[in-house]
């Protein structure tokens, strides 16, 4: 993720970022099993980092531990993304409502500004990838909320196993358009600082993505 407050510190910091972005991306593949021993060469950290590292990542939601079969990652699956979603549509969609209360005017130009460079990925009709961090539009919107116990919730909780269905399952097709104007549309609801508006296109848009998802899961 590209915020400060993300800048790796440590070795121990580089390693989890380093493996998240692994998982997330697909690198490391979902419902593959975690030996500390390969990490630990792959990566060429000790075995107490990718340790560290691994229970780190259970706090994300990206590995879960199994009795008798250790950690994993997650299983991309239509139940674990109708789930995700449902607790998503109503998280984000209070943070689009308390952006539009809470987003100072630069912030607001900031996300025009943002979208703007997104159509140009846009026009091109193959996929709409959006970074993480800054250069996500949901994540402005999060920060923009100014809420801390929810800013808490998606970007240290479920923030990277949203991308990883995301960046895996990938949007093609007629959806990259009617997403980018979904994401117009909840810019221009905050912009106008129509709260209930920007709540929900959110959820709206949120729905359809799912739905989108959806399709391309075989679970």
């Amino acid at each position: 993720m590209n915020s400060v407050a993300e800048q790796p510190v440590t070795a121990a910091d580089k390693t989890f970022y380093r493996l998240r972005d692994d998982i997330v991306e697909g690198v490391i593949a979902a419902g593959s099993k975690l030996s500390e021993a390969d990490l630990a060469a792959r990566y060429q950290v000790s075995r107490a980092v990718i340790r560290e590292a691994i229970s780190r990542l259970e706090s994300c939601y990206l590995v879960e531990r199994r009795p008798n079969v250790g950690a994993k990652v997650v299983h991309l699956s239509k139940a674990g993304l109708s789930q995700l979603y449902q607790v998503r549509q109503a998280l984000e969609g209070m943070a689009a409502r308390l952006a539009a209360e809470n987003m100072t005017a630069i912030e607001i130009d900031e996300l025009s500004a943002l979208l703007s460079s997104h159509f140009k990925t846009v026009k091109s009709g193959e996929t709409y990838y959006q970074e993480a961090g800054d250069l996500d539009f949901h994540y402005r919107i999060i920060l923009g909320s100014k809420n801390a116990q929810l800013i808490r919730l998606l970007i240290n909780g479920m923030y990277h196993l949203i991308r990883m269905y995301r960046v895996q399952l990938g949007m093609a097709g007629p959806r990259v358009t009617t997403a980018f104007d979904e994401h117009r549309n909840i810019a221009l609801a905050i912009a106008n600082r129509d709260a209930e508006l920007a709540e929900m296109l959110m959820r709206r848009h949120i729905q359809y993505t799912e739905h989108n998802l959806l399709t391309k899961l075989i679970d």
